[in-house]
């Protein structure tokens, strides 16, 4: 695994219901394209359809859109609810983004978060993990092999299907699986050697399990030949920073309730539940004391990072969740300082330069000192020189 930190977002998004929702999308592409010019890895966009805060349809039409905005940033649907959809028909629209984005884009899928989508679609939460594991075998060898799929279920019937584009990306592009506190995600990630994206590494729960994750992961890995790599694990956290604890916290008074009071009272995730704080230093206070997320600066980023490195074993991407907990301008700059204080932290960049500056300190004294030396001599010369002028021939 190369020593060199990812990072990127995990974006539901999350919005306040009853906001005007065309600005609030484009806030969302503002936000990436903000994060593209500043160097983050990649951006992941999630696919929900109830409850009113997690507006997004459709990821794959979000990111045909950010891409024109974009330069660099890899973005990925985080993730697509396998069982809403035809297999099919989700290889085919990935292969289409893959070519789209030249090798950009990557694939999430996963079972669905929120059991009011599924109850809309005639399903039982219960049946969409099972769906997921089947729709995933087909969609891994529609992209992988040229061999017809016959495959069917209650919710779609292929028969001899094969697809008629190849992937851009050679071999293929990063597919991934989400992951909470279940086995699900990491036994699917091990069976076909894809990415885990653990969506709830910071609560109580998903940190006591990351090392569980990847035992689980590497189990499925040796039985099925596959390869479980680290650098494709994806762990996800809650953070925002500012240039001072204080204003962080002030910075997240604008949000941090309503999203709390999301997850207490309105969306049906109970393992993404969170402490039951109705006042913003409350909620401040247990997202700091509960390690579900850091609020302060960049040093207390860092720490939190270095936690999750400790409790994983190591992992290749940190990703915050998104949130909204500021507001837009405080957001964006949460994002900045993130990129300038905390990357270099984690690939490699801070130490050349701090070791830079330490020589030079320390050589410091001498060097002026030899600086000096070398002006007087000059001065000196050059005076000597006037002086033989003026003294004239003789």
């Amino acid at each position: 695994m190369s020593d060199r930190l990812r990072f990127g977002t995990f974006m539901a998004p999350f919005h306040r219901a009853g906001e005007n929702p065309t600005l609030a999308i484009e806030r969302d592409l503002e936000l990436i394209a903000h994060m593209d010019r500043l160097g983050w890895d990649e951006a992941w966009i999630g696919e929900h359809h109830s409850a009113g805060s997690e507006i997004i349809a459709s990821p794959e039409i979000f990111i045909a859109a950010a891409a024109e905005r974009t330069k660099h940033i890899k973005l990925g649907t985080g993730v697509i609810s396998v069982a809403y959809h035809n297999p099919y028909m989700i290889a085919e629209r990935a292969v289409q983004l893959d070519h789209m984005t030249r090798g950009r884009f990557m694939l999430g899928v996963g079972p669905g978060s929120l059991p009011t989508d599924a109850t809309m679609l005639g399903l039982d939460p219960t049946e969409t993990r099972p769906l997921l594991e089947e729709g995933l075998d087909v969609i891994m060898q529609l992209l992988t092999t040229d061999e017809p799929v016959t495959s069917q279920t209650k919710t779609w019937n292929l028969v001899d299907a094969r697809l008629h584009l190849r992937p851009y990306s050679n071999p293929l592009f990063d597919v991934a699986v989400p992951a909470v506190a279940s086995p699900t995600g990491p036994r699917l990630a091990g069976k076909h050697g894809i990415g885990l994206l653990s969506i709830g590494a910071t609560q109580s729960e998903g940190f006591d399990v990351l090392g569980l994750h990847w035992d689980v992961m590497q189990e499925r890995s040796d039985t099925f030949g596959t390869v479980a790599d680290r650098s494709k694990w994806r762990l996800v956290g809650l953070m925002h920073i500012a240039e001072t604890r204080e204003q962080a916290y002030r910075d997240v008074e604008y949000g941090i309730v309503q999203w709390f009071d999301y997850f207490q009272n309105t969306a049906a995730f109970p393992q993404m539940a969170v402490g039951d704080s109705n006042a913003a230093r409350e909620a401040i206070e247990f997202v700091n004391e509960s390690g579900l997320g850091s609020i302060g600066t960049a040093e207390d980023a860092c720490a939190q990072i270095e936690r999750l490195q400790k409790q994983s074993g190591g992992f290749g991407c940190y990703m915050t969740l998104a949130h909204e907990w500021a507001n837009p301008e405080s957001t964006k700059r949460s994002y900045e300082l993130i990129a300038q204080q905390v990357f270099p932290q984690f690939q490699g960049q801070s130490y050349s330069t701090e070791q830079a500056k330490a020589r030079a300190r320390g050589d410091r004294e001498y060097l002026a000192s030899r600086n000096m030396q070398a002006v007087e001599d000059m001065v000196a010369k050059h005076q000597a020189e006037l002086d033989a002028k003026a003294a004239g021939p003789g």
